[in-house]
């Protein structure tokens, strides 16, 4: 950091009981009162009112000789200003850097120490040391238009806020690699010995430092030029919202709101504000995470509803890019005894599918949306499992942000199920109302097989999804048997259980369909060959066969059914053995028609001796 040396005179001023008085033979004739301090000083014997405007017309009506007295209680910068110009005037040596610049140049301002009152005046060199040194490097202005502060109003009117600016966006705007001069950069793993190349965000761990009026000024006009990308401005507002909003970086509630004072609340209200009036309208400039975090202390400091309303649409349009991790923010309501806080990211999944339900219908069906709606979906079964230990999470909450999910979200129900497990563990005292509520958001048919196998053996789940499980199970064994299985008998237990509504086995009908066509050609084609008489008896002979053959598998399933399950009732048996015996006979009555038998029987016949001929 840069300064000013001026003067060679050794300080000889001291304090005695709140006066500062100068160390001199000649007697003091000029009495100053600044606030509490009292100045004896020299009219004449020292150049100090040849060096001041404002003294000379105040004592203009004075004698030499007598004593004079004035306040000056309004001087910019208080005594310590005007002692840096007392003593300039003295000849005593002072220093003037950055962080005195201001005051001093204010001081002497008021009291009109220019070059058109004496050359080579107080203000011409401040001047020459602002615009030479000052401006031209990175730290001293950002260190001056932070003391600017102190004096806001003289510092606008003067125009070193402006200068100070002007100077800090055009070094912010210099590609890194002409950057010459030195910056803070204190992110971990950096180390300025090990890069040889200056990092794109050099510049935004320097600028928090200042107040947040005059960081939105730079922040806005770096903006305007649109030369960085959205992504650089959004680490300028995330570095910022780290240095001076408390909670960004900590993932849990600290509960430190309840010791901040209205003032500090009031400010950081103010900071938060103002940063998301900041954020870029691009996707993407800053992370889903720091959006999250932006809306979790807004919550807290009771920011303006367009603010969170702002945040909430924000993190919405990012929120297929979150973590779960992004998502775990404690409740900061009086009201919620839940560790949780469950109402965030539900009103964020709200304004999610509100957007997403405003696409055209083209879009939606797009795999870009179906996919982000997908990562949604997942996102919130992880969430759900996560918030399922808070032993306060009440049901209705849980279920409630479940059932926001749409169907089409979900491929699978396995992540939500592991969810509702987690819940019923955590809370093993919940009624049957609460079970069958919770439960109830689960498809059983979305379940993969391991998860329904799991599921069926878990003692948790209430009976009425047990059997759910169950039903769905059979339905889908049945299904599959009968597109992959040949004909085969039932086994005992199936017979009881499913007769009258297991699917008939299609491929086996026809198969042995096939089979009974090609027994009945080959007997009808023996037949054609004998007598008329031997071959009418044949026939009759092999449909009393036939007739009796249909009764083998009525029997046999009837053996089967009696000893594969005893304890069945006898109503139920017969009811199963009634619809055996109807499939059965209705079956022979449809394959064994005589007349059919006969006619097929000829044309195959008469076919082969054509082809004999």
């Amino acid at each position: 950091m840069k300064f000013m040396k001026l003067g060679t005179r050794p300080d000889t001023f001291f304090t005695e009981q709140a006066t500062r008085t100068l160390i001199s033979e000649i007697p003091a004739d000029l009495v100053i009162q600044i606030n509490d301090i009292t100045y004896l000083l020299h009219k004449l014997q020292f150049p100090l009112l040849p060096k001041c405007g404002l003294l000379q017309r105040l004592c203009y009506d004075s004698s030499d000789s007598e004593s004079f007295s004035l306040e000056l209680h309004d001087i910019p910068g208080g005594e310590e200003a005007f002692e840096l110009c007392a003593k300039f005037c003295y000849g005593i040596s002072i220093n003037i850097s950055a962080h005195n610049f201001v005051s001093a140049l204010c001081a002497a301002k008021f009291l009109r120490m220019n070059d058109s009152i004496e050359k080579g005046n107080f203000v011409g060199k401040l001047e020459a040391f602002f615009n030479s040194c000052l401006l031209e490097g990175w730290k001293d202005s950002i260190a001056t238009l932070q003391t600017t502060a102190t004096l806001p109003e003289w510092s606008e009117n003067l125009g070193i806020v402006r200068k100070c600016i002007d100077s800090i966006i055009e070094k912010v705007l210099t590609p890194p690699q002409q950057v010459k001069w030195s910056y803070t950069y204190t992110r971990p793993g950096y180390n300025k010995k090990q890069h040889h190349s200056v990092p794109k965000d050099w510049w935004t761990e320097d600028i928090s430092d200042l107040d947040i009026d005059l960081f939105r000024c730079i922040v806005m006009a770096v903006r305007s030029t649109y030369v960085l990308p959205p992504q650089l401005i959004g680490e300028a507002l995330h570095v910022y919202a780290c240095r001076w909003l408390p909670g960004v970086t900590k993932l849990r509630y600290s509960g430190s709101s309840a010791s901040q004072t209205d003032e500090s609340k009031a400010k950081n209200r103010k900071i938060l504000e103002t940063i998301v009036s900041m954020i870029p309208a691009d996707r993407g400039s800053v992370s889903v995470g720091f959006l999250f975090r932006l809306l979790s202390i807004s919550i807290q400091l009771g920011v303006s509803s367009v603010t969170k309303t702002e945040l909430i649409r924000r993190a919405s349009l990012q929120f297929e890019e979150a973590t779960v991790s992004d998502l775990l923010y404690p409740s900061k309501s009086s009201s919620d005894q839940n560790y949780y806080d469950i109402e965030l990211v539900l009103a964020v999944l709200e304004t999610f599918l509100k957007l997403w339900k405003r696409m055209s219908p083209g879009a939606v069906d797009s795999n870009y949306f179906l996919r982000s709606i997908r990562n949604v979906g997942k996102l919130i079964d992880s969430y759900l499992q996560v918030v399922a230990r808070d032993e306060n999470m009440l049901v209705s909450k849980f279920v409630s942000l479940a059932e926001t999910v749409p169907g089409i979200a979900r491929v699978e129900h396995d992540d939500l199920y592991q969810a509702v497990n987690i819940y019923l563990k955590v809370h093993p005292d919940l009624n049957k109302t609460d079970k069958k509520r919770l439960c109830g958001i689960l498809d059983c048919q979305r379940l993969s097989p391991e998860a329904r196998a799991h599921a069926v053996k878990n003692e948790l789940l209430p009976l009425r999804t047990v059997v759910q499980l169950l039903y769905f199970e059979q339905e889908k064994g049945s299904t599959n048997k009968g597109e992959i299985t040949t004909n085969k008998l039932p086994k005992p237990h199936e017979v009881l259980l499913g007769a009258k509504h297991r699917p008939r086995d299609a491929q086996s009908k026809q198969s042995l369909a096939l089979d009974k066509e090609e027994l009945n050609v080959e007997e009808a084609t023996t037949r054609a060959s004998l007598p008329p008489e031997s071959r009418e008896k044949k026939t009759l002979h092999h449909l009393s066969s036939k007739r009796l053959d249909g009764k083998l598998p009525l029997d046999l399933e009837r053996k089967m059914v009696i000893k594969g399950d005893i304890e069945e009732t006898g109503s139920e048996r017969e009811k199963v053995r009634g619809h055996i015996r109807e499939e059965s006979v209705s079956s022979c009555k449809l394959e064994l028609d005589p007349k059919k038998i006969i006619q097929r029987a000829r044309s195959k016949s008469e076919h082969g001796r054509e082809k004999g001929r």
